[in-house]
């Protein structure tokens, strides 16, 4: 398994521009180096399933199969969304010391979650130190992108996939859901993890482990089958 911060993001290099496309080209170059025995699965949460559709779309041939995880395809990721609404990503403050700057760490879109100790790790991992005091690290510039309605790519998809979404998630209420699970003709697995939001792995990371496991292990009746 390979964790990887996409360009703009994490502990990553910054670019002068930033689009689905590109972050999915990343996502196979970091899949070639690291020496997979075989086509991998990509699993994608929130902009990142975004681009886990770009990646089943227009290189579905090199997947073995793509997991999308709470994103909707009928509206914007929350993340990008926000962004495109100025009130959360593009004047990132600065902050005289850690304590400070993890006091102002939030969830987008904002949810209760019971698991503080997760949250918690994750601010720390989000912000470091600069010469100007302590700041997140994220590049507010990626939030610049154009969106894009992902229709497209979900009815082109190249490879199997499936499909997660929060119990209570604000960004893939069942309606969408719906939708999205007509789109691919039914043939798409569609899982609601019990008793989680929008961010899903910190609200039941391990019912979100255990239902992906389980798909991973039998994923053939995804798989078209011609009439008898």
């Amino acid at each position: 398994m390979v964790a990887l911060d996409l360009s703009g993001h994490g502990e990553s290099g910054r670019r002068e521009n930033y689009n689905h496309t590109l972050w999915a080209e990343e996502v196979l170059a970091v899949a070639e180096d690291a020496g997979f025995p075989g086509p991998p699965v990509v699993v994608g949460h929130s902009l990142g399933g975004g681009i886990t559709l770009e990646l089943a779309s227009a290189h579905g041939h090199r997947l073995a199969g793509a997991v999308v995880v709470d994103t909707p395809v009928r509206r914007p990721d929350p993340e990008s969304q926000e962004g495109a609404r100025g009130r959360a990503f593009r004047s990132p403050g600065t902050y005289p010391d850690e304590a400070t700057a993890l006091r102002h760490f939030r969830l987008v879109p904002s949810q209760p979650c019971e698991n503080e100790f997760i949250v918690d790790h994750v601010a720390r991992l989000s912000i470091h130190e600069t010469e100007s005091g302590w700041t997140w690290r994220f590049d507010p510039h990626l939030f610049h992108q154009t969106l894009i309605p992902l229709r497209d790519q979900l009815l082109s998809v190249q490879c199997r996939i499936a499909f997660f979404r929060g119990e209570f998630s604000t960004i893939v209420p069942e309606d969408t859901a719906h939708y999205m699970y007509e789109l691919t003709s039914r043939n798409a697995p569609f899982v609601s993890i019990p008793d989680a939001h929008h961010h899903v792995i910190l609200d039941q990371p391990l019912a979100f482990v255990a239902a992906l496991r389980t798909l991973l292990a039998d994923w053939e009746h995804s798989i078209p089958r011609s009439p008898l």
